[in-house]
C-alpha cells in the first residue's frame, strides 16, 4: 500500500478520495472541492495495491475489472473523473511513463500496435464492433450513432445532439443532387442514410466489420433504397472508382499513423477533380502521443487518436487543401456521459449478455474516455480537405445556412430503451 500511498499523496490536491485498504485501514487524500464529488473505495486484497501502483493505466482497469478495486461511495465515473480532474490537459506529462527506458518501450509498443495490415485491421474491427447488436442498442441512439455528438446546447438530449451531428457534418459536405459519395467506415449505416435523405445522392458505405455492414443493408432495404445507398464489407485501399465527396466519421483513430500516407494517397486518387473530403475524428490537442495499454488491450485495438499536425501534414504532402478545421472541445464529453447514464441504467442486461466483468470493463472504458475528453488532453476534430480551390465556396457562409435548414426537416425519435422496454 506504500507505493499507491505515496502516489496518490503526490496526485490528489483537490476533491476527497478514500482508500479502504485489504485490513480495513483507511486513507484521505485531497480536500472538499465543489466540482467534483467525493469517493471513497476498497482494495479487495493484499496484491491489489501494488498491481494499481506499478501499472496505473492497466493495473488500475483490470483490479476494477476483477472485482479487486470496488468503488462504494460515488461508482467508477466519480473515481475516475476525480483523478483526472487532479491531472488535467496542462499536466498531463505526468502521466507518461517514467525513465527514458519505459517511455522507449511504450512507444515501441504502441507504434507496432499501429501496423494495421489488411487482415490485421478487419480482425480490429470485429473486436471492437461485432459484439451483440443489442449491447448497442442499450447506450447509444436510435441511429446508432457511435461517434462523438454535436450539443448545440448541452442540456440536449442524445438524439437531438447526433441529428445535430448529422446535420453539421452535411453542411460541410456542400453535397449536390446526383452526386456520388464515399463513407469510409460508415458504422451502422445512419450517415450514408441520411445524405441520400436529404440530397438524393448515391452513397457507398464501407466497413470492416460484417455485422455492421449486414444491419446498414438491412436499414436500407426497410428505407427503400438499396439501390442507391450500398454497403460492403471492403477495406477502403481497395475501394475502386471516383467520388464527388468523401465522408469519414470515426475512422482515422482506427488507421494508425503508419497507414496515413497511403490513407490520404488513396483519398486523393478517390476523389473526382472537384471532389470534398470531411474527417471527423477524436484528436490530441497537443502533441503526438501514444495509445494507454488497457485502450489497445481491451477496447480498441490497433488504435491510434492522432495530434492535429499529424493529419494536417499528411494532408499537405498529398496535396489536399486543408480548407476548414473546427475543434469540438467538450462535445465527446458529454457523449460519452450520456452513453455512461445509459449503460449504468441497462446493467442487469448487459451482465446477463456477457457477464459483470465485461459490464465493469464498458464502465471504465467509458468513464476514462469522458474524463480524457472533459478535463485530459482529447477533443474531436472536423477537418475539410478540397482537392481544387473551387471544390467549395470560398465563405464559410454556405455552412451556416445549410446546417440551419437542415436543423428545420427533422425531429429526433425519443430514447429507444423506451420502445425495447415495452
Amino acid at each position: 500500500m506504500w507505493l499507491l500511498d505515496k502516489m496518490l499523496r503526490r496526485l490528489i490536491r483537490k476533491g476527497e478520495l478514500t482508500i479502504i485498504d485489504h485490513r480495513g485501514k483507511a486513507y484521505r487524500y485531497g480536500a472538499p472541492d465543489p466540482a467534483v464529488r467525493s469517493v471513497a473505495a476498497r482494495l479487495m486484497d493484499s496484491k491489489a495495491a501494488f498491481k494499481i501502483a506499478s501499472d496505473p493505466r492497466v493495473g488500475a482497469g483490470e483490479a476494477y475489472m476483477d472485482g479487486r478495486f470496488v468503488v462504494e461511495d460515488g461508482d467508477i465515473r466519480d473515481l475516475v473523473l476525480l483523478i483526472r480532474y487532479n491531472a488535467p490537459f496542462e499536466r498531463s506529462g505526468a502521466l507518461k511513463p517514467k525513465g527514458p527506458v519505459r517511455r522507449t518501450a511504450a512507444a515501441v509498443a504502441g507504434r507496432l500496435d499501429q501496423i494495421n495490415w489488411k487482415t490485421r485491421s478487419r480482425r480490429n474491427a470485429e473486436h471492437t464492433y461485432n459484439l451483440t447488436r443489442r449491447l448497442y442498442e442499450l447506450f447509444l441512439d436510435e441511429d446508432r450513432q457511435y461517434t462523438c455528438a454535436y450539443y448545440r446546447d448541452p442540456a440536449n438530449s442524445l438524439e437531438q445532439a447526433q441529428l445535430d451531428k448529422k446535420a453539421h457534418i452535411a453542411a460541410k459536405l456542400n453535397l449536390q443532387p446526383g452526386m456520388r459519395v464515399l463513407d469510409i467506415g460508415c458504422g451502422w449505416g445512419g450517415l450514408a442514410l441520411y445524405l441520400h435523405r436529404h440530397y438524393d445522392v448515391d452513397v457507398l458505405g464501407i466497413a470492416l466489420a460484417p455485422d455492421q455492414i449486414e444491419f446498414s443493408r438491412e436499414r436500407a432495404a426497410e428505407a427503400g433504397v438499396s439501390d442507391r445507398v450500398k454497403f460492403e464489407v471492403m477495406d477502403y485501399r481497395d475501394v475502386p472508382g471516383t467520388f464527388d465527396r468523401i465522408a469519414n466519421v470515426g475512422l482515422i483513430e482506427h488507421l494508425g499513423t503508419p497507414h496515413y500516407p497511403g490513407f490520404f494517397a488513396k483519398c486523393r486518387e478517390l476523389l473526382a477533380p472537384d471532389g470534398l473530403m470531411l474527417s471527423h475524428c477524436c484528436g490530441r490537442m497537443g502533441r503526438p502521443g501514444l495509445t494507454d495499454k488497457w485502450t489497445r488491450k481491451y477496447i480498441f485495438p490497433g488504435g491510434y487518436i492522432p495530434a492535429l499536425s499529424e493529419i494536417v501534414s499528411e494532408a499537405e504532402r498529398h496535396r489536399l487543401i486543408v480548407s476548414d478545421v473546427e475543434t469540438l472541445r467538450l462535445h465527446y464529453a458529454y457523449t460519452l456521459e450520456e452513453w455512461y447514464r445509459r449503460t449504468v441504467a441497462a446493467r442487469d442486461e448487459i451482465v446477463e449478455l456477457y457477464d459483470e466483468r465485461f459490464y465493469r470493463m464498458w464502465q471504465f472504458y467509458l468513464a476514462g474516455a469522458e474524463a480524457a475528453f472533459r478535463y485530459g488532453g482529447m477533443s474531436n476534430f472536423q477537418i475539410q480537405y478540397l482537392k481544387s480551390r473551387q471544390s467549395a465556396p470560398i465563405t464559410r457562409d454556405y455552412m451556416f445556412e445549410e446546417e440551419a435548414r437542415l436543423r428545420g426537416l427533422e425531429q429526433p425519435p425519443k430514447w429507444h430503451l423506451d420502445v425495447a422496454a415495452e
